[in-house]
This record gives C-alpha cells, sequence and structure tokens, in this order.
C-alpha cells in the first residue's frame, strides 16, 4: 500500500465510524422520545394505543374524581377537545382544576382513556410562592394581586 491509499483507507475508517456512532444515537433518541399533543391534535390524528405520549392542557373543570387510594380521574382540555386522563400516583401540589398541566403516559388499548405514568403541573410567570408573597407584603415590597396563585 502507499502512502495515499494508507491515509484514505483511514480516513474512510474514521468517517465509518463516525456514521455508525451518529446511527446509534438516533436510534437511541428514538426509542425515547414522547412526541406533545393537545386534545385538539389527537382529535385530528389519534396516536395509536400503546404510543408513548405527552398531552398537554388544563385540567377541566368539574373533571377531577378521587378514587381508592392514590387513583385519579380527570380531562385535559384545550377548550374545544378534551382527553380523560387516569392516573395512580401523587399529585403535585400545583394541580388543580382549570391549571395547566403536562401528562406523559399511553392510550389504553380499545379506548380512548389516556393512562398517564407522570403529572406536571405548569404555572404562568406570574406563579409566586403564598409564603414569599406574604413576606413581600409584610415587607412593604409586595405589589400584586394574586399571592399564591
Amino acid at each position: 500500500m502507499t502512502r495515499k491509499q494508507k491515509r484514505l483507507a483511514v480516513i474512510a475508517s474514521g468517517m465509518g465510524f463516525i456514521a455508525v456512532a451518529v446511527l446509534l444515537v438516533l436510534f437511541a433518541f428514538s426509542q425515547s422520545v414522547a412526541y406533545f399533543y393537545m386534545p385538539a391534535d389527537l382529535a385530528k390524528s389519534p396516536v395509536s394505543a400503546g404510543t408513548l405520549i405527552r398531552l398537554g392542557g388544563l385540567v377541566g373543570e368539574g373533571s377531577l374524581v378521587r378514587g381508592a387510594g392514590t387513583q385519579v380521574q380527570f380531562s385535559v382540555t384545550d377548550g374545544t377537545d378534551a382527553i380523560k386522563v387516569k392516573y395512580n400516583g401523587i399529585l403535585p401540589d400545583l394541580f388543580r382544576e382549570g391549571q395547566g398541566v403536562v401528562t406523559e403516559g399511553r392510550f389504553e388499548q380499545g379506548s380512548d382513556v389516556f393512562v398517564a405514568d407522570s403529572v406536571l403541573a405548569k404555572h404562568d410567570e406570574r406563579y409566586m410562592p403564598k409564603e414569599v408573597a406574604d413576606k413581600l407584603k409584610a415587607d412593604g415590597v409586595w405589589k400584586g394581586e394574586e399571592a399564591g396563585q
């Protein structure tokens, strides 16, 4: 082998190694990706049962039903459509009706019920813990109307 052929072989093997590494990383990411959907998105194009997704929206007013132990049922709505959600676990402190929520899970086989593995409560940028707001009010610094919201 000439010097030029050796150099080309090293470059080609290096490129091959990089290509294999990129393909392995892409494959690993595709296995753990959970796509984000709103209820209206799911009404337009439903996903198959067993597909891991994130469902986001607002907790429907009057939809929260507590079961035995840590079992909870509620609906997630975006104002036009609503999805019934089942969850077995401890809910976040900020979770309540009318509040933003993101759930991660799958639809039950042969059903339109979403079974959540995790529930995350969302809040807007105006949120301030009640204790902090009370302290700011006591110090005369607080100018907001809604503490703890």
